[in-house]
């Protein structure tokens, strides 16, 4: 078989004339390398530091001061929070503003001075066991040296005992630190939103494709009601998808659900007007199913990476977790966890529900505006 170079030439030639007019494709041809790199880069790490820590100390002696200095100065923790009760140490963690408590008790002190071994009670969230098991060797290290530095200090005591330190730890939520209990609910989030936004980006650029489009443009529906008639099926779809994905989460992978299951449903229907809409957006802005799916995936992509689902939050760097604060999937994966793992109230996610609510609506109204239902 004779092949014709020119020929083939020509067909390079086209090729890249019509990349070179899609410069949509050139946007993502040029950014998805670069934007994978850098959110490898720095997503993509396991190392959790400066971890967001509640204090409640009953103690007013130096030694205690002294010992969360040692704890601050591991660049582990952050102490961001300090406690007056039981109460709000567990209201911080419950919340997820803190994922490890510290309780100093009154007689610390007093303990270290004479030389008795002084306890120290360390609470960890272990709802995401990666961030717990670096709590747990952490603050060992920490209460092994400042043993070691109150061993130094009083050698010359008599009464001085080999263990100046008791450090007590207590995982809260997930005791077993099992990652099945951590995966499976943030993996509902992402099949959630992977299916809902594909299926949406796809609905009017197919349309158009097809060119029913033009048969929709003439009859006398409005842009809002098109917008709601197309959403509404893929809502459907969604809710059914949530629950199949939760019967198998509690009956095939036994995780054990502790909040409401009722709730877990209303926070599912909010996220899915945020995914869909955001599909709906692609939907309207693209020429193609071929540019659909593109973008899809330009979306779909840094979601999973900086929602929490595959890699700690508090391991990434701080412009990256504000970065992440724009994507549903982290505020969704948030409330799963917090809602199956914890048995978080609506009091407790009021502030995700908020923010799904108005994503959701925000999407839902730029893509009304950005469809234009006339023929271009």
């Amino acid at each position: 078989m004779k092949i014709n170079i020119k020929r083939i030439i020509a067909v390079i030639r086209k090729e890249f004339y019509q990349i070179k007019r899609d410069k949509r494709t050139i946007a993502i041809i040029l950014l998805m390398p670069i934007m994978e790199l850098l959110l490898f880069g720095y997503a993509a790490s396991t190392s959790v530091d400066h971890i967001p820590t509640v204090v409640f100390n009953n103690d007013i002696g130096t030694e205690s001061r002294a010992l969360l200095d040692s704890f601050t100065n591991s660049q582990y923790f952050d102490i961001d929070y300090l406690a007056y009760s039981m109460d709000d140490v567990q209201e911080y963690i419950d919340d997820g503003y803190a994922k490890a408590g510290i309780i100093i008790p009154p007689e610390y002190s007093k303990d270290i001075k004479s030389g008795k071994t002084a306890q120290i009670q360390l609470l960890v969230d272990g709802s995401d066991p990666t961030t717990a098991q670096t709590i747990l060797q952490s603050a060992g290290a920490v209460a092994q040296s400042m043993a070691v530095q109150i061993t130094g200090a009083k050698a010359s005591s008599i009464n001085m005992i080999s263990q100046p330190l008791d450090l007590r730890s207590r995982v809260w939520y997930n005791p077993d630190m099992s990652s099945i209990n951590f995966n499976v609910p943030g993996l509902i989030g992402v099949i959630l939103q992977t299916v809902t936004l594909m299926l949406t980006s796809f609905s009017i650029v197919r349309e158009r494709e097809k060119g029913t489009l033009e048969q929709l443009i003439v009859t006398p529906i409005s842009k809002m009601e098109l917008m709601i008639g197309k959403i509404v099926p893929y809502v459907i779809i969604g809710f059914i998808d949530i629950i199949l994905a939760l019967a198998l989460s509690v009956f095939w992978f036994k995780v054990p659900v502790a909040g409401s299951i009722t709730l877990l449903l209303l926070f599912s229907v909010v996220f899915l007007f945020s995914a869909l809409g955001v599909g709906l957006l692609i939907s309207t802005v693209s020429k193609s199913q071929l540019q659909a799916m593109q973008l899809s995936m330009f979306m779909i992509m840094p979601n999973i990476l900086l929602s929490g689902y595959m890699f700690p939050r508090e391991a990434m760097p701080k412009i990256i977790q504000v970065i992440s604060n724009i994507f549903p999937l982290t505020y969704f994966i948030k409330v799963l966890r917090g809602i199956i793992l914890k048995g978080n109230t609506l009091t407790s996610l009021r502030y995700e529900f908020i923010i799904l609510i108005i994503f959701g609506f925000t999407v839902l109204t730029a893509a009304t505006i950005k469809f234009k239902k006339k023929i271009d």
